[in-house]
Parts: C-alpha cells; structure tokens; sequence
C-alpha cells in the first residue's frame, strides 16, 4: 500500500513538473520586468496602481520600477535619462536573469521613449514590447519594437503606423495611465493571455516602500525625516506618540520598507524642521506597494511657497490619478470638503485635466469664494487651486468624493486641521473602485 502511494505521489510530482513552466535548472517562470516612464510633472505615482494589479496577477514586486525623471530639465538632460535608463535596464535583467522588458511611456514620456528606442539597435534589443500612452504620435513603432498604443478623449487618427491601436474615447489624459481597461490590454499585449483579475487583490500585511520627492523635479526629499503614524479612520490622529518608523531620508528621498496592515490608515509626516511639517494621507492601500511617492517641497518653495498661510486656517492639496471633472453634471466628480462641494465648471473643467487642487483661504479673510480659481495654480498644469476656508483646530477635516464612474462609491478621509502656518496637508483618493 505505502509502494502504491509513493508511485502516486512521483507520477503527480512529474505531472506537475510538466505543465507547470519552469527554467531547465528548476526555478519558476517569471514574466518579464516592467519599466515605467512618466510625463510631464509625473512621477512613479501613476502607474501604482497597476503595479499593485501586476502584483495581483503573479507579478514579483522587485520585476516592476519606474524611471523617474525631472520633466522640467532643470536639473537633468535627455541624455541622461537615456543613460541612467540603460543602467536600470541592465540592472534588472542581471537581477531577473530576464532576456528583455517590456517598457510603458506616458504623455511626454512617449517621446522620450521613442526617441530611446529609435537611439540604437542596442537599445531597442532590450525592449521586448512597448506600451505608448496617450502620447506622441509615430508613423512605425520606434526601434521595430512591437507597440501597444493606447489613446484618450481627443482626435481619433492619432496613431501609431503598424501599432495595435486602442481607444478609450470617455478616459482622460491620466485616467488612462491608471484604468483597469488600459491594464487589461496592456498586460495582455506582454504576457499572451488574459490577466486573471483586473482588481487589486487585498493582503493583510503589507510591505510599503518609495520615496519622498520634490514635486515637479522628483529630485530627493534629503535632508527631512520621515515619520509613519497609524490613525484613527474617522479623525485622522494618531494612535500613538511616537512614529511607528522614522528614516531620516538620503539624497535621493527613498525609504522603506515599512511592515503595515492592508486595511489601515496612515499619516506619512515629512519633517523639514519643528516649524515645518508636510502631512500626507492615504486611503488603506489593500496591498503592497513598492512606488509610494510622497511629492513635496522644501519650505517656502515651489507652488506651495504660493499658499497663504495663517495660524486660524488649514491648507489641503487633494490628488487623484484620474482627473476631476467639475463640469460634467451626473457624468462628473463631485468633491466634499467640510460637507461643501467644491468642484465647478470655473475651477474644474474637464478641458483642464486637473488632478491636484490647492484648497485654502485666499485673502486670509475666513470666506470660501469658488466663484474662480486662484489663477497661479489654475495656469499650472494638472494643477487648479480654490478659495476654501478650512479652519484649524480640533475638527477634522472631513473629504469626501463621489467619483465618476463610481455606481456610487464614496471615498473618505477625515484628516487633522493643522494650522497652515507651520503644516502643510496633503491627501490622496484612490483612482480605482476598490
């Protein structure tokens, strides 16, 4: 009997051992790393949500990065994004043992990638598939490379010659950097086969990682500390005194890992000195993410250096990787702050493709006033400011959204009124239903 038994657990073994892919010396088949590059004022932030789908799908963390870059070159050249993406590139395929990877662009990206690709055979080589979005236009794939191009609202002949061409005439310019549609298509163009979900599959503990970066150069944070505090859902203030982990951050604003729960609350505190703090807010992230940005800005400078500040008011950016449409009427967004919403056709139009708003009290004279946009911010891209009274104090403030598209999601926050004068808040909704 115990024979019998032996020879059919061998013959499952052996079974196994051949429908299951696998490399001659035994270890598992993994698909290939994933590079992503983004546009102008970008950073790996867009594309964390479909790292955390890849994940979702059988994907290693440690095969997907993004390629960030100053989108302004204030502080770098087009040649050095080449180069320091060659170095990447080699980096990961020495560490995968992976032949080539497959490389997604947005928006500006899209020509610096076509231009890479068309820079050398060499570099083409290491390219196996390339997903253009939303971007540059091309008469033939760059480098012979195969091409997925994917395109928003707006003129239906833009193409790329001989590229599978897609469509998505109801998603904005980033919305499709973030879409599930846009992961379903592109995952399948990399891997041959459907993804088996396009959800981001909740875990209960959770590795976060990324770095803290000024926004837009995405040059390192250096020099601040960075504190982790869990907080309470329903007020934003922490459950505790001390941080649960504190990185005084290096040149290049990268920390991490930090060991958390799926389904919990964060306060991400970047500490410039006592009388400068960044507090930045996140819904529970479900699942572990290795591209964590934290986009902020030393004190006083950059369009924060723009808000007015005072002892009596709070001041609030509120992000999205889908843009708000406050012009849509039930096709658009609606946006809460304090139970007043905000989002109309003066500071929100679609056409304005915003996905961050500065909120605070311009003129300091405790009086919200959403007749027009603060225009320093509303002539920045992807940026919109608003003349919102948020007073500082015990209250919370609370954020709610009701997303497009959303079959009546609701999204949440409730985050500290700190002071302007010495804080700075931040918050991030989620660009996806779950």
């Amino acid at each position: 009997m115990l024979r019998r038994l032996i020879a059919l657990l061998c013959a499952l073994l052996l079974s196994l051992s051949v429908v299951s892919p696998a490399h001659a010396d035994g270890r598992r088949q993994h698909p290939r790393p994933v590079v992503f590059v983004h546009g102008f004022s970008g950073s790996a932030g867009q594309f964390e949500t479909q790292a955390r789908r890849l994940t979702s799908n059988g994907y290693p963390d440690r095969y997907i990065e993004a390629h960030e870059y100053d989108s302004t070159f204030e502080t770098t050249t087009v040649e050095e994004v080449y180069a320091s993406l060659d170095d990447r590139i080699a980096r990961l395929l020495d560490r995968t043992g992976a032949d080539r990877i497959d490389l997604l662009a947005h928006s500006l990206g899209t020509a610096l990638m076509q231009g890479y690709l068309r820079s050398s055979p060499e570099r083409a080589a290491t390219v196996a598939h390339y997903v253009n979005l939303d971007g540059a236009t091309a008469d033939a794939p760059p480098g012979g490379v195969p091409t997925l191009a994917v395109w928003g609202e707006g003129p239906a002949d833009r193409a790329i010659g001989g590229a599978e061409n897609v469509y998505f005439s109801d998603q904005a310019h980033t919305q499709v950097v973030t879409s599930p549609e846009t992961f379903a298509r592109f995952f399948e163009f990399f891997n041959g086969r459907r993804p088996r979900t396009t959800r981001i599959v909740p875990q209960g503990h959770i590795s976060l990682s990324g770095r803290a970066v000024l926004f837009p150069s995405n040059v390192g944070a250096g020099g601040a500390r960075l504190e982790i505090y869990r907080v309470n859902p329903l007020t934003g203030s922490r459950l505790t005194r001390r941080p649960l982990a504190s990185y005084d951050l290096p040149e290049d604003g990268s920390w991490g890992p930090f060991k958390g729960r799926g389904n919990a609350h964060y306060e991400f505190a970047v500490v410039w000195d006592e009388s400068s703090v960044h507090h930045l807010y996140f819904q529970p992230f479900r699942r572990g993410n290795g591209l964590v940005r934290l986009l902020t800005g030393r004190p006083g400078e950059g369009l924060s250096g723009l808000v007015e500040t005072g002892d009596h008011h709070a001041a609030v950016t509120i992000s999205r990787q889908k843009e708000w449409w406050g012009d849509q009427g039930r096709a658009g967004d609606a946006l809460y702050l304090n139970g007043r919403q905000v989002l109309n056709a003066a500071n929100a139009p679609r056409t304005k493709r915003a996905i961050g708003i500065f909120a605070f009290d311009a003129g300091r004279d405790r009086v919200t006033d959403l007749g027009e946009p603060i225009p320093a911010f509303f002539a920045t891209p992807f940026i919109t400011g608003m003349d919102v009274f948020l007073p500082a104090g015990r209250r919370p403030i609370s954020i709610v959204s009701k997303p497009r598209g959303g079959h009546g999601r609701v999204d949440a926050l409730a985050v500290p009124a700190w002071p302007s004068s010495g804080h700075r808040i931040s918050v991030q909704l989620n660009d996806h239903p779950n």
